[in-house]
């Protein structure tokens, strides 16, 4: 149904707006009586054979939603009726932000690919909160989190531990987010010592409460070997609980859109099943070199249970879905549950 009715019309809409809509239908509809029976019939799969035990938190199955979706944690109970082991809110900032002027968001079907420069667009960390005191559902949340556009890399410690410290009662895991291509400068904090001194920060402020949360990093899918290398020197020395990889993509060169369409497009980070191969790839290359010292989320390129299947081959311990969702639709998790089942059990 999604395919032949719903996605033909949003993808008349432009694609933000068409977030926007998808947003407030499912927000609108999700919780009526026999919405909410349709839904849990056509979406509900679980299996005992689906959990999965990382960095401490038992995942009743190793589907996520990838950060970007529900920035601002108003759809977390909506979501996991869909399914998700785990749903990932942000990337959320001190200070509530626009984010870059629109258009922002763009797609490319012949790619099965978006383009996006939304530039951490959010209604700040603190109303976040107050919306996550009130969800109804147990599903694993992470935070992730990052820093205000305004806020100078040397100040960038400081965001990071206030959005850390307002979630701290309210999320399972964080998310260190310094590999968005749409924050001027963001990506400077990826080299080797700003980078070490900030999550050796941040890892410090966790474990002043009774109870540290696992912290995680996100990072960029253009990292050449020898900064990944950095990255798993990093990861090991502060003692960080994983890596996510990885955020969207500043590669163009494997697009098969009119070059023309793109130029036009402007900047921004790409993801969707252009980003697949290249993110596995460096799935494999930290598991391997790393002797799979430390858990990695996989995402970029999902849209079947075999692209899920291929990332925890590559040394993935959980994945996430954005993209593939909005191309393939809300029936994509129960899809990739069905086929890890049967991989698992093979």
């Amino acid at each position: 149904m999604y395919k032949s009715l719903l996605k033909p019309f949003l993808f008349k809409k432009g694609a933000e707006e068409a977030h926007h809509f998808t947003f407030s239908m499912v927000k609108t509809t999700f919780n009526l009586p026999i919405v909410k029976e349709v839904v849990n019939s056509l979406f509900g799969f679980e299996d005992s054979s689906l959990e999965k035990e990382v960095f401490g938190l038992r995942f009743k199955n190793p589907v996520g939603l990838a950060a970007g979706f529900d920035k601002d944690a108003k759809l977390i109970d909506e979501m996991a009726m869909l399914g998700f082991g785990f749903i990932e809110i942000g990337t959320l900032t001190p200070k509530a932000q626009d984010g870059n002027p629109q258009p922002r968001l763009f797609r490319l079907p012949e790619d099965g690919s978006l383009v996006n420069r939304m530039g951490f667009n959010n209604g700040g960390v603190d109303a976040a909160v107050q919306r996550l005191k009130k969800r109804k559902s147990n599903v694993l949340i992470g935070g992730n989190i990052g820093k205000n556009k305004v806020t100078p890399n040397e100040k960038a410690e400081e965001d990071y531990l206030y959005c850390l410290n307002a979630l701290h009662p309210y999320v399972d895991y964080f998310v260190v987010n310094v590999s968005s291509p749409n924050t001027p400068n963001l990506r400077d904090l990826q080299e080797k010592e700003p980078l070490k001194k900030l999550l050796q920060t941040v890892k410090a402020a966790n474990e002043n409460f009774p109870l540290p949360k696992p912290i995680l990093l996100k990072i960029a899918p253009d990292l050449t070997d020898g900064q990944l290398d950095d990255i798993i020197a990093i990861v090991q020395e502060t003692q960080i609980d994983g890596v996510i990889a990885t955020n969207t993509t500043i590669d163009r060169s494997q697009l098969k859109t009119d070059a023309k369409q793109v130029e036009e497009i402007g900047a921004g980070g790409v993801s969707g099943k252009v980003l697949g191969k290249r993110s596995t790839e460096v799935i494999r290359y930290l598991s391997e070199q790393s002797n799979k010292s430390f858990p990695i989320i996989g995402v970029g390129g999902i849209f079947s249970a075999e692209d899920a299947i291929e990332k925890l081959e590559a040394g993935a311990s959980l994945v996430q879905v954005y993209s593939g969702m909005i191309y393939e639709g809300p029936g994509l998790m129960k899809e990739i549950k069905k086929g890890l089942k049967a991989y698992y059990n093979r």
